[in-house]
């Protein structure tokens, strides 16, 4: 019996180490000066949630364009790397904020919302390009 209790004890213990080594999603809210330092600092995939023709009116440098109204867009969601950090954003933070949920149902471990989408990055002074 004394044998069966430490045995339990033991594999308690194991479980509990291997659930707190587990990575927890990092799915965040960024202020645009924090995303730019990410997007200038570390390999990250800047997503642009917003419409074909909202992106063509200028866009961050090397984003991929995903529209957010499209049919399709969780099934294109779904195509990205899980495992790869981004950088996401839309208009106002509107759209970026309701793709974070779906992202996190998908296994995404590392997305960052730009806070106020792009119109508070030019409002920071920050680039686009066309």
């Amino acid at each position: 019996m004394r044998r069966l209790i430490l045995l339990t004890i033991s594999l308690g213990l194991v479980v509990a180490s291997c659930a707190s080594t587990a990575t927890e999603p990092r799915l965040d809210l960024v202020t645009p000066r924090d995303a730019a330092a990410m997007i200038d600092e570390r390999p990250v995939v800047v997503l642009d949630v917003r419409t074909p023709e909202e992106f063509a009116e200028g866009h961050l440098e090397n984003a991929i364009n995903i529209d957010f109204y499209a049919a399709d867009f969780a099934d294109q969601l779904a195509d990205l790397d899980p495992a790869t950090e981004y950088v996401i954003y839309c208009r106002s933070g509107n759209r970026s904020g309701q793709t974070i949920p779906i992202m996190a149902d998908l296994g995404f471990q590392s997305v960052h919302d730009v806070d106020g989408g792009i119109i508070e990055w030019v409002q920071a002074g920050l680039p686009l390009t066309r």
